[in-house]
């Protein structure tokens, strides 16, 4: 039995998500999977300062993180970025790999992809390795020649990777990897509504800015429903309960904390609004679900957003002004209309299937030039 290992990391929902979509793909095809964090392998103490600091970061000083970010996306610093990490991860990850024996290793996380990399050009692992690129455009630190394929959301992010010098040849836009409950057939058009619902997200970590726009869309002299989803942010969705109990009780506003039925709240939903996140919004797309983004997590969430809005299949608006917004778009569907249709085109290209078949012809390649160095 072929195995696979998936390295991904905890920061943000999307990686983990996108590491649970490619480990039940595999598995239920009789692969036998492993999925590691690898902040959690390298130093569990570490792992907990870092996600401390990261959620710091995010709420407390985004438009520093987003300056990390900026200054870390130039091959010159990002070499010494990663060549830190590496040094600190490389003999943790190296005995894991060990350990393991894998056929495959999959990284859904950008940090994975040095110290791989590194292993390779030490010739201490053979082992075929695919990246999967989590956002629309790729950071510095996803490039590195000994990626053996890139899994990109589209040919917009492989425009990235090719101007930092990856070869066309190894880059798939098969679509960032979501739950396969995200690609059933839309059931848009059967589903019969009273009202025009709002899906309102903000990532699995919750951020205060939902509160500024929830307070700006309840005012709307409309026929709506808000749905509202805090993912882990307990404070958050406790906050929104008890200021909100009236309309929650009424029924105009339905709340959530972290919820699996994402997929159905999507299908059910007229519009979200949420910060462009990666896995979000390639869920909203295999949903047909037009996007309003009136916050984001500076860096690669605004790299995200120039994307959608450049494709028509968003639209960007200051948290302020999100009423008007939701009024022009009631007022006029055909702008939901036009959207619906690009999403529609754009997510012909994901595929759960192509990824897992670029594993496996990997894996085959991988064994045969073994067979033919050993004369097998």
């Amino acid at each position: 039995m072929d195995k696979v290992l998936i390295f991904t990391a905890a920061t943000g929902g999307g990686h983990n998500e996108a590491a649970s979509s490619l480990e039940g793909e595999f598995t239920k095809r009789g692969y036998k999977v492993k999925k590691v964090d690898i902040l959690k392998e390298i130093n569990k103490v570490s792992e907990t300062i870092f996600m401390d600091f990261y959620k710091i970061l995010i709420n407390k000083f985004p438009n520093f993180y987003g300056s990390i970010y900026e200054i870390s996306n130039n091959e010159i610093i990002n070499k010494f970025v990663t060549k830190s990490f590496t040094k600190i991860a490389a003999q943790k990850i190296y005995h894991t790999i060990l350990q393991e024996d894998p056929d495959l290793i999959i990284g859904t996380h950008a940090f994975v992809v040095s110290v791989i990399g590194h292993l390779k050009d030490n010739k201490m692992i053979n082992i075929p390795f695919i990246s999967v690129v989590t956002d629309y455009e790729a950071h510095y630190i996803y490039i590195n020649s000994n990626v053996d394929a890139y899994i990109t959301g589209s040919a917009y992010t492989n425009k990235t990777l090719e101007r930092r010098g990856m070869s066309r040849d190894k880059i798939y836009s098969y679509g960032i990897p979501i739950k396969r409950e995200f690609f059933k057939d839309s059931r848009y058009e059967k589903i019969k509504k009273e009202s025009f619902q709002v899906l309102l997200m903000a990532g699995s970590l919750g951020l205060k800015n939902m509160k500024t726009v929830l307070q700006n869309i309840v005012s709307l002299e409309r026929n709506f429903h808000i749905v509202v989803v805090c993912g882990n942010n307990n404070q958050l969705r406790n906050s929104i309960e008890n200021h909100y109990l009236d309309l929650i009780n009424a029924g105009r506003i339905e709340l959530y904390g972290f919820t699996n039925e994402i997929p159905y709240l999507m299908e059910t939903s007229d519009v979200i609004i949420t910060k462009p996140g990666g896995l979000t919004i390639s869920e909203a797309i295999a949903k047909r679900l037009p996007i309003i983004s009136p916050y984001y997590i500076p860096g690669q969430e605004k790299e995200n957003l120039n994307f959608l809005v450049k494709e028509g299949l968003a639209i960007y608006v200051e948290e302020n002004n999100i009423k008007a917004t939701i009024e022009t778009v009631m007022d006029n569907p055909e702008i939901l209309k036009a959207m619906r249709k690009r999403m529609e085109k754009l997510s012909q290209q994901f595929s759960l299937d192509k990824v897992f078949k670029l594993g496996e012809k990997l894996i085959q390649d991988y064994n045969y030039r073994l067979g033919t160095v050993y004369g097998g």
